[in-house]
């Protein structure tokens, strides 16, 4: 590691002029590896908030689950198949947020990486790509999480340019945006197998329920490329 990187990885930061304030809202001043670190504990919160979120939907699949089972005993086929739509929404959420919770563990392993080897621009930039999708996808979910998300990808964009300057290395943006996909396309693989050993199957005669969505890079796909 260079002497100028390792000033601006770790050492304190003097306080920058008034007129430089706009630039800093992308890319907020300080050494790097504080920076890092806080993106981290700002991404793990979001993982406890998605956690906390799929319990409450957990819950609510169970609670819908049973009415349809209660319903086909009964042999009330109407009623159990508009439990079983209600159902299909309520997993697709969860998936939703299953895929996205994994995205956002995947991100963390990197970053810590990163902080470990200081290997930030190559490392950094598609752990960028990923969030920014995962951002997307959750817009329609939970907006506070997206708005959240988006200033934590303001925060590692900063860093990403600073780390760029400071060591002179290019960002390759096409290499960046396939391991983006990569890491996409792994988490929905994982919280597709999840579904599966998590919710039982609906009774035969049911129409299925579908929770099996198309590929990350169409749920997940805006947004991957940095």
């Amino acid at each position: 590691m260079s002497e100028k990187f390792a000033k601006k990885w770790g050492e304190p930061y003097d306080k920058t002029p008034l007129t430089n304030k706009i630039k800093e809202a992308v890319r907020p001043p300080g050494p790097l590896k504080p920076r890092l670190d806080l993106a981290i504990r700002r991404i793990e919160l979001q993982t406890q908030k998605l956690d906390k979120a799929t319990d409450r939907f957990s819950e609510r699949d169970k609670s819908i689950f049973a009415r349809i089972v209660n319903a086909y005993q009964k042999h009330d086929m109407p009623r159990a198949n508009v439990f079983a739509n209600e159902l299909a929404e309520i997993r697709k959420m969860e998936k939703m947020i299953m895929h996205a919770r994994l995205a956002l563990e995947q991100i963390v392993l990197r970053l810590r990486t990163v902080s470990e080897l200081g290997d930030v621009v190559t490392n950094l930039a598609p752990a960028i790509g990923v969030l920014r999708s995962v951002k997307n996808g959750m817009s329609a979910v939970f907006p506070e999480a997206e708005r959240e998300l988006g200033h934590i990808g303001d925060l590692l964009s900063g860093i990403v340019m600073d780390a760029g300057q400071t060591t002179g290395i290019g960002l390759n943006f096409d290499t960046a945006s396939d391991e983006a996909q990569g890491v996409l396309q792994e988490a929905a693989m994982v919280a597709e197998q999840k579904m599966k050993d998590k919710f039982p199957e609906l009774p035969a005669g049911i129409p299925s329920i579908g929770v099996k969505e198309e590929a990350s890079s169409q749920t997940f796909g805006e947004g991957a490329s940095t």
